[in-house]
């Protein structure tokens, strides 16, 4: 579709992608208050791209205090229909090393702290997350990594813990017990709100470490991640210029992002307050304008 449009969301280690030279920064205001940073917006082979970084420029937002539905009304006002989340994780596997990348396409949200939903007054509704990332977009970057010839694994389930802190050697082993991938601080609820938006959803996590579960890697070192991290930024930036350009071919009409609000809002049409439809009208606006 002509009106496809991108969005890369940043983690630690992915502030910029200096490529892009086409640079504007966008100072974006929301209902629910600003969003991480200023927004990159860019145009790249004739294509019109945005660039959030989650812990804004310089990492000085801590993971529970991301402001998640700021950036994703932000991004949604500016058009966006796909969001490609890049972040860094530890692996719970053995076979994940550090340096290897993650197609991820489950999560377990072990978050506590956080505003979880768009839809917290006066109207409800109940999005599937069965299916939490899509496949077209899944496929988009699985294409990408590829072509760069960067180590990966297709499909693997992400462990979102509060944080700041790492884990304990007890939790890291309860993941494991779980058969968990990955374990990191900032895909939800990232990914749920994604969904409350109609927006499109994938999730690339870059290994960093082996948490601290590991024998030979007991405690898990910032500067031994950021190490890591900086080690595969290279790689990180070409995947996303690929994405741009062969992101829209893998587009899937019956994607079941793209209309699940049809069937999620419960709340009765007398019962929704004009104040809250004008506060929801970036996300929700397609239906509760009807």
């Amino acid at each position: 579709m002509a009106n496809d449009k991108l969005a890369i969301i940043g983690g630690s280690g992915l502030y910029d992608v200096e490529e892009f030279k086409d640079r504007e920064l966008l100072d974006i205001n929301t209902p629910w208050g600003k969003p991480s940073d200023q927004i990159l917006k860019t145009i790249y082979n004739g294509k019109e791209v945005y660039f959030l970084p989650r812990h804004g420029r310089g990492h000085f937002i801590s993971p529970s205090n991301i402001n998640f539905r700021g950036n994703i009304d932000a991004l949604k006002q500016l058009g966006v229909t796909d969001i490609v989340s890049v972040s860094a994780v530890g692996s719970l596997k053995e076979d994940l090393p550090p340096g290897k990348f993650v197609l991820v396409d489950q999560f377990i949200d072990r978050t506590f702290a956080r505003n979880k939903t768009f839809f917290d007054e006066d109207i409800v509704a109940h999005v599937s997350m069965a299916h939490p990332t899509s496949k077209g977009l899944m496929d988009a970057c699985e294409e990408s990594i590829k072509k760069e010839n960067i180590s990966y694994q297709r499909g693997g389930t992400y462990v979102v813990m509060e944080g700041p802190q790492f884990s304990t050697l007890a939790e890291s082993n309860l993941y494991r017990s779980w058969k968990a991938d990955v374990i990191g601080m900032t895909n939800m609820p990232e990914a749920k709100l994604a969904r409350e938006a109609e927006i499109r959803y994938a999730s690339v996590s870059m290994v960093t470490d082996y948490d601290c579960w590991h024998p030979d890697h007991e405690n898990v070192d910032v500067q031994q991640v950021i190490k890591v991290l900086l080690d595969n930024a290279a790689k990180a930036k070409n995947m996303i210029k690929n994405l741009i350009d062969n992101f829209e071919k893998h587009i899937d009409s019956n994607d079941p992002t793209n209309n699940c609000l049809d069937v999620a809002i419960i709340t009765a049409p007398e019962k929704r307050s004009k104040k809250t439809i004008e506060k929801l009208n970036t996300v929700a606006g397609r239906v509760l304008n009807k």
